[in-house]
């Protein structure tokens, strides 16, 4: 599990703690060691090492996290009943206890300061009384819950960072969507529009003035051919516009710049190449894939840096989202993944996952399948090809 800002700064803390205190102990109390000194500095040197390992993420609750953390237990241990006289180096219980949160649940933490908390009297009732113990236990219980109070404070407000920018993301989304949905139902109206009245009024026309050059002289045909000829342009004007508009692709530039409006952790940047042209269904598409790139990144990478391309070449539409976030060796799609694997299956495209350097996300969709679509919802009418896209490329920076 990756830690956010806070989390690395208390685990660089922590490690100067524990390394200070070793360096403690062989200057100030090498004499309390009731070992040969070489055979603690190897265990204070295993200590270390696990500690490491525990700080770099090994899961929770994880057969990996629980040896880690058994090991630490019992290392801690042996350090402070062996050098009884050290009395700051139970500090390390404290911090075994803080660590623990990370990689268990409560109740084993609960466990983990218990131990500690009878390792910390013991180490004093080797040499002190039975009172000097039990007040240094609890003493040292003390710390331990406030510390492991403090940590699951932390992990509690990361988790509601996470959930609000996650919330915030799904917001975005639903609302590019609906916008996307009104400006489609909005062209389909005047599309609508322009061909029941304009249409309908303009062939009326042409009916007219059909009948009357049949009964003007040459001189008022010739104008009324004139006439219908511009009315019969003018239809057609009126035709190509309304099937420009049924076919008007909607900005996806616009789409993937207001999805990640506002977001600064992580920073995204999104870069649409010249010639991008999509229709409203594979605008949908692409919007979801972005968002599902962007929530795993908050919520499971804790990615800093989210770069979205989008290229066209080839009769197909390629998007890349790559964040530099914890990867895996092997992804395994949970919920979200899956249903965008699903959207971009019906759609015609393809999906690749990796998980290798940070979480990468692939999509490929077929323009040729956007024009069998839409041959399809046409009843089978021929569908125009495209013009050329936006020129330029956009870059949404947030």
């Amino acid at each position: 599990m990756r830690r956010t800002d806070p989390e690395v700064w208390a685990g660089i803390a922590m490690l100067v703690v524990v390394l200070g205190i070793g360096a403690l102990v062989l200057i100030a109390a090498a004499g309390s060691v009731t070992v040969p000194l070489g055979a603690w500095l190897g265990v204070f040197a295993a200590f270390v090492l696990v500690t490491v390992g525990i700080a770099l993420g090994p899961g929770f609750a994880t057969p990996r996290a629980y040896t880690l953390l058994g090991a630490q237990v019992v290392l801690v241990a042996t350090l402070v009943l062996t050098a009884p006289g050290a009395g700051w180096l139970p500090i390390l219980l404290v911090v075994v206890s803080a660590l623990s949160v990370y990689v268990a649940p409560v109740r084993v933490v609960a466990v983990v300061v218990a131990v500690n908390t009878v390792v910390a009297g013991a180490a004093v009732g080797l040499r002190g009384s039975v009172t000097d113990a039990l007040l240094t236990a609890t003493i040292y219980l003390l710390l331990q819950v406030a510390s492991v109070g403090s940590t699951l404070a932390l992990q509690r407000e990361r988790r509601m960072r996470e959930q609000l920018a996650v919330a915030h993301v799904e917001l975005r989304a639903a609302a590019v969507l609906r916008d996307e949905s009104t400006r489609s139902d909005e062209r389909l109206r005047i599309a609508r529009e322009l061909h029941d009245v304009l249409g309908h009024q303009l062939t009326v026309l042409a009916l007219e003035l059909e009948t009357a050059s049949h009964h003007d002289g040459d001189q008022a045909r010739e104008h009324v051919v004139r006439a219908k000829g511009v009315a019969r342009e003018l239809l057609g004007d009126v035709r190509a516009t309304v099937g420009e508009l049924r076919r008007q692709a909607p900005s996806l530039q616009e789409s993937l710049g207001s999805l990640v409006e506002r977001v600064t952790v992580p920073r995204v940047r999104v870069v649409v190449d010249d010639g991008v042209t999509v229709d409203e269904e594979q605008t949908v598409v692409l919007v979801r894939v972005v968002q599902e790139a962007l929530t795993n990144a908050i919520r499971h990478a804790e990615a800093t840096v989210l770069d979205v391309a989008v290229t066209a070449e080839e009769g197909r539409v390629l998007l890349v989202a790559q964040d530099d976030g914890w990867g895996a060796a092997r992804v395994e799609p949970g919920n979200g993944l899956r249903g965008i694997e699903e959207r971009v299956r019906a759609a015609g495209g393809t999906v690749r996952l990796d998980g290798r350097s940070g979480f990468r996300v692939e999509v490929e969709l077929a323009l040729e399948h956007r024009a069998v679509l839409g041959a399809d919802r046409a009843g089978g009418a021929r569908v125009l090809p495209r013009g050329p896209g936006p020129v330029g490329t956009t870059t949404a920076d947030a």
